[in-house]
């Protein structure tokens, strides 16, 4: 049998390659841009990959390093601007490589107690920064479309399980609500679970507001809402919604109120910004993916119940195998707490990287991105050619380019990529489109902006 376990000489060699790639690939500086390569060009480079034979690891490293992760876009190229950058630590991304060998299965505490231990604490440094209290915990998830589907699974069973025990009627459809601004992950989780999304009115700086989530809870359309879904930074615009305005009306009206803080929530470690989360301590639940503003690699999203109980009766699962995970009821089974059962250990890189370099660095950090954001604010306002879209709150900075088509945003962004100076790719606003900047990276420099904007003029 040729497919066998063991470290043989050449698992030996294959190693030192894959080693040495690792630590030439995190020793570059800047790292290079690349970008996609047609289908046609690939296949003509690459070939057929997957063989009866096998083609051996070394010359499928080398097929990696020459070709195919040469059409990749390096998301942690300082002038990687587009969507939410990633740019781990190095002790993340090395640590992420002794996770792959440790063949930890992170779904339950009796296969994986060492590891749940240590992602827990990640966990609760998280949840420290919210403000919830001593009992609140969660799970690190693939990412936020997930973490925010799971929340809202919670939301839906203890609402609906609290009205039951109330003998008080079922809506004849379940919806959650939420304000124009929130990330599309709200839609397809409310497409998977066959209910409805609400949107309320947003006001004049594009933020839902209590106001507006008490006026609809209040009116005819406000049956069945058992959910509001507000943001701690949108995607699109880096803005705050009104948490505390929304947490009173949510409140008041007995509905789950959950923030969603894929992007944005890691601005909770920079003393700068913190009072712009008021209410957010007062969530029932909250997500954040350390893989954008938290410097961990692909995939991790932090997922955090104020209430922990409530995510376990709706997510875990039973069967016979299972019985043994379920004997003791102190112990935390992760699997039990969003929608999934098999799991990695997803949440230790991001945990070494935090065991390593201390939460102070993380705040330095995420200062320092803050800082660069600021100075892009400054250079637009300076810019004649230039108009901001919304006033910038955390990180992402939007703004048009006066006398420009859409058609010429998707040019300047296309020459951009074609000469691996930069990744900026165009949104839309209100029906236009626009250039938007977000900085997440650390090694991002006022250089790196000035670049991308002087190619506007």
């Amino acid at each position: 049998m040729r497919f066998m376990h063991g470290f043989t000489p050449e698992t030996e060699r294959l190693a030192e390659a894959v080693f040495a790639y690792a630590r030439d690939r995190m020793k570059l500086d800047p790292v290079p841009m690349d970008g996609p390569v047609p289908y046609a060009q690939l296949l003509e480079q690459a070939g057929q990959t997957i063989t009866p034979e096998g083609i051996g690891g070394q010359a499928a490293l080398t097929l990696f390093d020459d070709v195919l992760s040469r059409a990749c876009i390096s998301t942690d190229h300082p002038r990687y601007l587009s969507f939410i950058p990633n740019a781990p630590t190095e002790s993340a991304s090395l640590f992420d490589l002794v996770v792959g060998a440790s063949s930890i299965y992170g779904g339950s505490w009796l296969e994986g107690s060492g590891a749940v231990y240590a992602e827990n604490q990640a966990l609760r440094w998280i949840a420290d920064l919210v403000g919830l209290p001593e009992g609140a915990g969660g799970v690190f998830v693939q990412g936020g479309t997930l973490g925010n589907l799971s929340s809202l699974v919670t939301a839906r069973n203890t609402i609906r399980y609290r009205l039951t025990q109330a003998g008080k009627p079922l809506p004849s459809r379940w919806k959650v609500l939420t304000g124009s601004q929130t990330h599309s992950s709200i839609v397809h989780a409310a497409d998977v679970m066959d209910i409805d999304v609400a949107v309320a009115q947003v006001d004049e700086t594009f933020r839902l507001t209590g106001a507006a989530v008490r006026a609809f809870l209040e009116s005819d359309e406000g049956d069945g809402v058992f959910a509001v879904v507000a943001s701690s930074g949108t995607t699109n615009l880096g803005l705050i919604d009104d948490l505390e305005g929304i947490a009173d009306a949510c409140a008041d009206h007995g509905v789950w109120m959950h923030v969603d803080g894929a992007y944005g929530g890691a601005g909770l470690a920079a003393p700068s910004i913190r009072d712009r989360y008021r209410g957010i301590e007062r969530c029932d639940s909250f997500t954040v993916d350390p893989h954008k503003w938290l410097f961990a690699p692909f995939d991790a999203c932090a997922l955090i119940y104020r209430e922990p109980a409530l995510a376990k009766a709706a997510h875990t699962q039973n069967a016979g195998y299972l019985d043994v995970t379920h004997t003791d009821s102190s112990e935390w089974n992760p699997s039990d707490y969003a929608v999934h059962l098999t799991r990695r250990a997803r949440g230790l890189p991001f945990w070494f990287s935090l065991a390593t370099h201390g939460t102070n660095a993380y705040t330095e950090a995420i200062e320092h991105t803050l800082a660069v954001a600021r100075e892009c604010e400054r250079q637009v306002r300076q810019r004649s050619y230039l108009s901001l879209v919304a006033e910038p709150e955390l990180s992402v900075v939007a703004f048009s380019r006066a006398g420009w088509t859409s058609e010429d945003y998707y040019a300047w962004s296309e020459r951009l990529m074609s000469a691996h100076v930069a990744f900026v790719t165009p949104s839309t606003h209100e029906g236009q489109t626009i250039a938007r900047i977000c900085v997440v990276n650390p090694r991002t420099t006022t250089a790196d902006i000035n670049t991308v904007l002087d190619s506007m003029a």
